[in-house]
């Protein structure tokens, strides 16, 4: 049977180049803080124009995949992922809908009750502290309606994700809470004279906190993941979706 082919699109010589270079740098052929070869020496290599060169380099810098600094020898210095580049990302896959918002929704249910069962276990005291004082300040902001709020509410989870002592849950739940809190175009401070959104998540914040500090691994996780689907349940209109939300966060 035939198959309905679409037309085939050539691929710009730039592209090409940002390619190789992306494997090279995924691949740690060129690992994080060395430099790329120059602007004249990426020529050569690749038998390219200059401004085809400085295209790719372009658009890897976008990327966040290099960084060209003034006054430094060679090319651009090749940097770490970041939490704002995988935030980016994802971002744009959901904008072009190659990620749906119940996707992501389950992706953080999980991620976060993942997280706060390693907190549990992980935690030293020095990260123990830091979320004692955000949920404090939590506490203090709800009470009186501050807009400080979601900033201590930030910093408690920042403090978690960091205590999981796992480098890529801690960049995933900073990623994809960014995009999330895009996605509700409001976090608690937009609750405006009404604080009782504030006062429930400090709430069930201070008794994640008190599991987490009780070195309760399962409670603390169970904690998480039914706060994140109560909270962003609102954002899925599928009712299987909200069936799936609902299996996650048990």
């Amino acid at each position: 049977m035939a198959h309905n082919f679409e037309p085939a699109v050539p691929v710009h010589t730039y592209q090409r180049i940002v390619d190789q270079i992306e494997q090279a740098i995924v691949s740690g052929a060129i690992p994080v803080g060395s430099q790329l070869a120059s602007e004249r020496d990426l020529m050569v290599q690749f038998g390219v124009s200059r401004p085809t060169v400085r295209e790719a380099l372009r658009i890897l810098q976008s990327m966040g995949l290099i960084e060209s600094r003034p006054g430094t020898r060679g090319g651009p210095q090749v940097l770490a992922p970041t939490s704002k580049n995988l935030s980016r990302s994802i971002r744009a896959m959901v904008g072009t809908d190659a990620l749906n918002v119940a996707e992501l929704v389950q992706y953080r249910v999980v991620l976060e009750g993942s997280t706060c069962k390693l907190a549990a276990l992980r935690h030293t005291p020095a990260q123990l502290e830091r979320m004692r004082v955000a949920v404090e300040r939590m506490s203090v902001a709800a009470a009186e309606n501050a807009a400080d709020f979601a900033d201590a509410d930030l910093e408690f989870h920042e403090a978690i994700w960091a205590a999981s002592g796992n480098g890529i849950l801690e960049m995933s739940g900073q990623a994809v809470s960014g995009v999330l809190r895009g996605l509700m175009q409001r976090d608690s401070e937009g609750s405006g004279l009404d604080n009782s959104v504030k006062l429930a998540s400090a709430e069930i914040d201070r008794g994640l906190f008190d599991a987490i500090a009780a070195r309760d691994a399962q409670l603390a996780g169970r904690i998480a993941r039914r706060a994140v689907a109560e909270r962003f349940a609102p954002l899925l209109d599928s009712e299987s979706d909200r069936q799936a939300l609902e299996l996650l966060a048990e």
